[in-house]
């Protein structure tokens, strides 16, 4: 099992979440952040803006989903079609094991 973190810019978070729905991944928390990149934030004249809107998304899948679930996020959160700064990051990680808390039941 893997979580995949993805943070994307707030405008694409509707189209994301539809898209890997559409793709079999129905389950997501989706959570309002705020960060910044490698460009330190945003310059408009003298004023600096280091902490921009995001949304984090976070999915779990099995293994096996990873490549579909990845490629769903890349081609729905890009903007254009080579992208542009602020597109976002996605990331992730191994899960040990999970829970459904109303059932008690273990896995996905």
């Amino acid at each position: 099992m893997l979580l995949i973190r993805s943070i994307v810019r707030p405008e694409k978070k509707d189209v994301v979440l539809a898209e890997l729905s559409k793709t079999g991944f129905h389950a997501a928390t989706v959570v309002d952040v705020v960060g910044r990149g490698k460009q330190k934030g945003i310059k408009i004249g003298s004023m600096v803006y280091d902490e921009i809107p995001k949304a984090l998304i976070l999915i779990a899948v099995e293994d096996a989903g990873k490549d579909l679930a990845i490629e769903t996020i890349m081609k729905t959160a890009r903007t254009g079609d080579k992208g542009a700064f602020g597109d976002g990051k996605i990331f992730i990680s191994p899960i040990e094991e999970a829970y459904t808390i109303s059932s008690g039941l273990k896995g996905l």
